[in-house]
């Protein structure tokens, strides 16, 4: 056990520690506020003070405040690795009050500041502090984990691990099939729609598809299920179950017998969420999708990530926490690549409101195709590129690392050249 004194307890500081010994490090902690307790230990972690024979934290105040508080965050380094709330003076074993900068990073406690949204209601990357600093793309707090673990190992006999470095695969189904299963209505639409754009080329690819001559180039599932077998992973599913077409949700009712079939082998391999669909901020529509996915899949559903990464803090958490979501899987952003909280592993919501930790837990993703692609505008190597260079930090760190694929980019659809290819190069490697 690992004895943290303090002057004070909070609910904030026992989030932090819960998350730092027990989940990562695998020990317990006990936090004492008598110094002279503490004094007579062999070895304790000192936080706001310096003490004798202990490891000594600086303390800024952040844990202590029951309220959001906007203020200026300041930054600095430690041991080449960027931080917040940096400490001048000497005497401390960490110049920069850890604790608090881990709560600022995972509670994503700038996200309650006022802000200007995106189109889709988002909160933008480039108000983040990490993109500020240019470290979106740095782990930092796993970094500091790292870090802080070496040097608890250096300074105690108490028995503390890491656990290994974890690679979770993770799917989007917002569109299963380009062009088939779409009912007579929508595939006669399109058939009109190329013949008056003269696009004879996606005309000549619909007929063959929808005729069966041809595989439907989104179709990537049957390869997919051979590279997770092949390399024992085991993949997690959201699917967009929309029961009414939209500008934004587009996929194939869920009902329809290809769909339900498709649903169901994912489960066969790994696990399903709920893609919420783009307007289920409506409990009555997010109910009804949860339902009929929990139908289909005959399983419950208690895993969900946003579609578009709507996640708005904190209005989307407390929702899911009402419809019973135990896990989300949108800690991320559709706009940028990187670690919006700061770190590839899963944590739990800080519910500020409860001043308390949350049951719902956080999986944090730091690339999605669609974002290297569409929004950084990068090809297929560069985004890999991209993608390696964080991995090799999540490996460094034994963190864990979460991507966000769709069934699209590693099909066959020639707008996604190379990105097929690049993703098995990728798995076989790690």
């Amino acid at each position: 056990m690992i004895v943290v004194y303090a002057a004070y307890s909070s609910q904030r500081l026992r989030y932090v520690l819960r998350w730092l010994f027990r989940e990562l490090f695998h020990t317990d902690f006990l936090v004492i506020t008598n110094k002279k307790d503490a004094l007579n230990l062999p070895f304790f972690i000192s936080y706001g003070e310096r003490l004798p024979n202990a490891l000594c934290i600086p303390d800024n105040g952040l844990l202590w405040q029951t309220e959001i508080r906007e203020h200026k965050t300041e930054t600095g380094y430690w041991n080449e690795i960027p931080t917040l709330y940096p400490h001048a003076g000497s005497g401390f074993d960490i110049p920069f009050d850890v604790f608090s900068a881990i709560f600022f990073l995972l509670s994503r406690y700038e996200e309650y500041y006022p802000f200007g949204a995106d189109k889709h209601g988002r909160y933008p990357a480039t108000e983040s502090l990490l993109f500020k600093i240019g470290a979106l793309e740095r782990p930092i707090v796993d970094e500091w984990v790292f870090a802080f673990f070496d040097l608890l190992k250096r300074r105690t006999d108490v028995e503390m691990w890491l656990s290994e470095f974890q690679y979770r695969p993770s799917y989007d189904i917002d569109i299963a099939f380009s062009y088939k299963f779409k009912g007579f209505a929508r595939t006669a639409g399109a058939f009109a729609r190329d013949l008056l754009q003269r696009n004879f080329s996606t005309l000549t690819e619909r007929a063959a598809v929808v005729f069966g001559n041809r595989k439907d180039p989104y179709d990537s599932f049957g390869w997919l299920r051979q590279l997770h077998k092949q390399y024992g992973l085991k993949p997690h599913y959201f699917v967009l179950c929309t029961l009414n077409t939209t500008a934004f949700d587009k996929n194939i009712h869920p009902e329809k017998a290809p769909m339900k079939q498709l649903i169901q082998s994912f489960e066969d391999e790994g696990s399903i969420g709920l893609h919420p669909s783009y307007y289920s901020f409506r409990k009555d529509v997010f109910t009804e999708e949860k339902k009929v996915l929990e139908r289909i899949g005959r399983t419950e559903v208690i895993q969900s990530r946003q579609h578009y990464i709507r996640l708005q803090m904190p209005q989307t958490y407390r929702f899911l926490t009402e419809q019973r979501i135990s896990d989300d899987w949108s800690m991320g952003y559709g706009s940028h690549l990187g670690f919006r909280a700061g770190t590839g592993r899963a944590f739990y919501w800080y519910n500020f409101e409860k001043e308390k930790q949350s049951f719902l837990r956080i999986h944090p993703f730091c690339f999605m195709d669609s974002t290297a692609h569409f929004e950084a505008r990068l090809t297929s190597e560069q985004a890999f590129s991209k993608l390696k260079g964080m991995t090799d930090v999540l490996k460094e760190t034994k963190s864990e690392l979460v991507t966000v694929f769709h069934n699209f980019s590693l099909g066959s659809d020639m707008q996604w050249k190379g990105w097929k290819d690049a993703y098995e190069n990728f798995v076989g490697s790690l």
